[in-house]
């Protein structure tokens, strides 16, 4: 050979030597780094099919038993298989399916990783490569990679996998995928499990499975889709019957037999000829393949049941075998209310709903409801009850006026109810006015009662900036609501976003005596002979957010919402009125009809009740939450409260009452100074009036008999002499109020 042509050579042989080096240097690196951030496999254990935790409701009944979870996963609870209780051909048709040298490779296969990296060579994707080992990693330990076809994953499933196949046998492995196994998606319930496909495709145990049946749900995995089309399925399980045969775990004669078995799918009228070829394959109307899912009462409470636990105990415990007796806070009357309630409520199209009891005196969930019950069908896993974070709307006034009482303020504190404009960086004409409900106003100062009585906006943003927006956002927090990243004065009037659960939270302090108490699930847990946890010892203690005193004014006025004011005089509540019960409450309905509010309280339970659309969008404008959801939220009460004698709440000490027109309202028997302009506030930030409206406001009362005071400024004096006025109204007349009529 010529020297330059050995000298080229040598070169090249040089570089490809050096490229080849880079690669795997660069490749190391990169499995180096993947292999920290492994997650412990040990995870699987957790997955152990002995485990058998029991959720019962506060008396006993038993709720739900519950499974091991897929980590990330949308699953289903389903009843999970031993190896011996699937049919032996069951399982040999699966692994020649999916991973023919599964009792030969060490967690994955070279072969197919060399398959894999030859066709992403090609141009083609990345595919082929994964074993059962490497199925099982990534649909419990990698779900975060699950959908990427990435070199990090596989590296990550082949690490994991060689761990694995240390750490359990072949027979565990095989038992873990069988129950993991995704076989598609029946009438609203994933099919997860051999057990669940078996009952659902073809309506027998996995243990009764034939063989034709066995390689029939065999050929389903890969691609569950292949169910809507039977005839053009069979060549695939002709073809695994053959592989089956080759591998020597059937014979051939077994394989015709099973070719010539009639099968009948669930939801499929099949005819075959004598040699088992399709003659016609026609779908059943209304014999869809349906997944049985196991009985498990209040759904979406058990859900956050199972997240408490994990959260508190570990996985490991939860799932561990011989499982938890965990009892629980639900109360099955009261849930049994919820769901009846719920699924009769006349919701507009496209609607959902949320709803959550609290005790009123300790704030255990009695009941919840995640989404509107359907007959017959598992409900989303989507819980609104506690996941859906949408605007309160007016149900926040009450928390504004509350802080207004424990600052001084009485029920028969005065604001404007006139037009208001305040400076907005962000609004047309650089300025916002806002509005009551419709666009009406009265003209002139409303009660804090009256203001709460109507959902008043104008006099309850006065309010607010009286009060002051910081001492408001600082209480919200307290109440464990969450804030906005800028808060402004549109918090007053509900663009705070929070789930049905935390805003019943926030309203239990009024039955509490103004302890905020976090809402628990959970009363006792043990496992075996060992109490692991006790509700009494192990729950957060109360934190004083109200002095008892000004809890029992804000739940007064709270109260006025519901008995002040008949319907036919703009009540917005009175549907809430239960016999013989003291009620308080108040509606919440967001701008253009989004969300739809009602908090109601008696001396047994509180109870915040949500409608809305999940996705988001518009209700009818003609949804009132002060009908559809307090007619709900009664439905809901009167079965929770059924059986139980009317109670009334108890007044602590330090409180009184007064007159305020011809009502009869809470106050302080002895508190601190109110405010010097607690009874005629100084107009703030109001839009230009006349000036006989604006001095008309700042009359000073004299408290000892509600007259005006003898000495008046001089723009006073023309309000004076142009009005002849006696006495400011503390709670406006029937005729008055129709002058300013509120929000929902």
């Amino acid at each position: 050979m010529p020297w330059p042509l050995r000298s080229a050579l040598r070169t090249l042989m040089a570089l490809i030597a050096a490229v080849c080096a880079g690669t795997l240097g660069v490749l190391a690196v990169f499995v180096l780094k993947w292999g920290r951030e492994l997650p412990d496999p040990a995870r699987l254990d957790a997955l152990t099919l002995g485990a058998t935790s029991r959720i019962l409701a506060r008396d006993g009944t038993l709720l739900a038993t519950l499974r091991p979870v897929l980590p990330g996963g949308a699953r289903i609870q389903r009843r999970l298989v031993r190896l011996e209780e699937v049919a032996a051909h069951a399982v040999l048709a699966v692994v020649t399916s999916e991973d023919r040298r599964f009792f030969e490779h060490s967690g994955f296969d070279p072969v197919g990783i060399a398959r894999a990296a030859l066709q992403l060579a090609r141009g083609g994707r990345l595919q082929g490569a994964s074993t059962l080992t490497a199925q099982i990693v990534k649909n419990t330990l990698l779900t975060d990679l699950a959908g990427h076809r990435s070199w990090e994953r596989k590296v990550k499933e082949a690490l994991l996998g060689l761990e694995v196949e240390r750490r359990y046998s072949k027979q565990e492995l095989l038992t873990l995928y069988l129950n993991l196994a995704y076989w598609g998606r029946g009438s609203g319930a994933e099919i997860v499990g051999i057990d669940a496909a078996a009952r659902a495709y073809l309506g027998r145990a996995p243990r009764d499975l034939t063989l034709a049946e066995s390689v029939y749900l065999a050929t389903l995995l890969p691609a569950p889709a292949r169910y809507l089309d039977y005839a053009a399925n069979r060549w695939r399980m002709r073809d695994l019957l053959d592989r089956m045969v080759a591998d020597g775990h059937i014979r051939r004669a077994e394989a015709q037999a099973a070719w010539r078995e009639p099968l009948q799918p669930r939801g499929w009228q099949v005819r075959y000829d004598a040699s088992g070829r399709v003659r016609s394959a026609r779908r059943t109307p209304g014999a869809l393949h349906t997944a049985p899912v196991p009985p498990v009462q209040a759904p979406h409470f058990v859900q956050q049941v199972e997240r408490e636990l994990v959260a508190r105990l570990g996985r490991e415990r939860v799932y561990a075998v011989g499982g938890l007796e965990v009892w629980t806070t639900l109360d099955p009357q009261a849930q049994r209310a919820a769901e009846q309630a719920a699924a009769r409520a006349p919701l507009p199209i496209g609607a959902t709903l949320g709803a959550v009891t609290l005790d009123a005196r300790n704030g255990e969930v009695l009941a919840m409801v995640g989404q509107r019950p359907v007959a017959g069908q598992v409900p989303a896993e989507w819980n609104n009850a506690v996941q859906a974070v949408r605007q309160v709307g007016s149900s926040i006034k009450p928390l504004l006026y509350t802080l207004a009482l424990e600052q001084g303020y009485g029920q028969d504190h005065l604001e404007l109810d006139t037009p208001l404009s305040l400076p907005c960086g962000g609004c047309p004409g650089g300025s916002w006015r806002p509005r009551n409900y419709g666009g009406r106003v009265g003209n002139g100062p409303v009660t804090l009662r009256h203001a709460l009585d109507r959902s008043l906006n104008l006099p309850t943003i006065r309010l607010a900036q009286r009060v002051g927006l910081p001492r408001f956002t600082a209480k919200l927090a307290e109440l464990g609501l969450p804030l906005p990243e800028q808060p402004n004065l549109t918090l007053a009037l509900g663009t705070l976003e929070t789930s049905p659960l935390r805003l019943a939270a926030a309203y239990l302090p009024y039955t509490t005596g103004g302890l905020r108490i976090e809402p628990s699930y959970l009363l006792r847990v043990r496992s075996g002979g060992t109490t692991l946890l006790e509700a009494r010892l192990d729950r957060p203690p109360p934190r004083r957010v109200w002095s008892p005193q000004v809890a029992w004014l804000g739940l007064d006025m709270l109260r006025g919402v519901v008995e002040d004011l008949p319907e036919s005089r703009g009540g917005l509540a009175e549907r809430a009125r239960l016999p013989g019960w003291q009620v308080g409450g108040k509606t919440g309905t967001t701008n253009d009809v989004r969300d739809a509010w009602f908090v109601g309280l008696t001396p047994r339970a509180v109870s915040a009740v949500w409608i809305g659309k999940e996705r988001g969008g518009f209700l009818p404008e003609n949804v009132y939450s002060g009908v559809l959801n307090v007619e709900l939220w009664r439905d809901l009460m009167l079965g929770t409260l059924r059986g139980h004698a009317p109670q009334r709440f108890a007044p602590p000490p330090g409180v009184g009452t007064r007159l305020l027109g011809d009502l009869e309202v809470a106050t302080l028997a002895v508190g601190p100074p109110r405010p010097a302009d607690h009874a005629a506030p100084r107009p703030i930030q109001a839009a230009p009036q006349a000036l006989e409206e604006a001095a008309w406001i700042t009359l000073p009362l004299d408290r000892r008999n509600g007259r005006l005071a003898d000495e008046f400024t001089p723009a006073e004096q023309i309000v004076r002499r142009r009005v002849r006025v006696r006495e400011l109204p503390l709670y406006r007349t029937p005729q008055s109020a129709a002058l300013s009529p509120g929000g929902r």
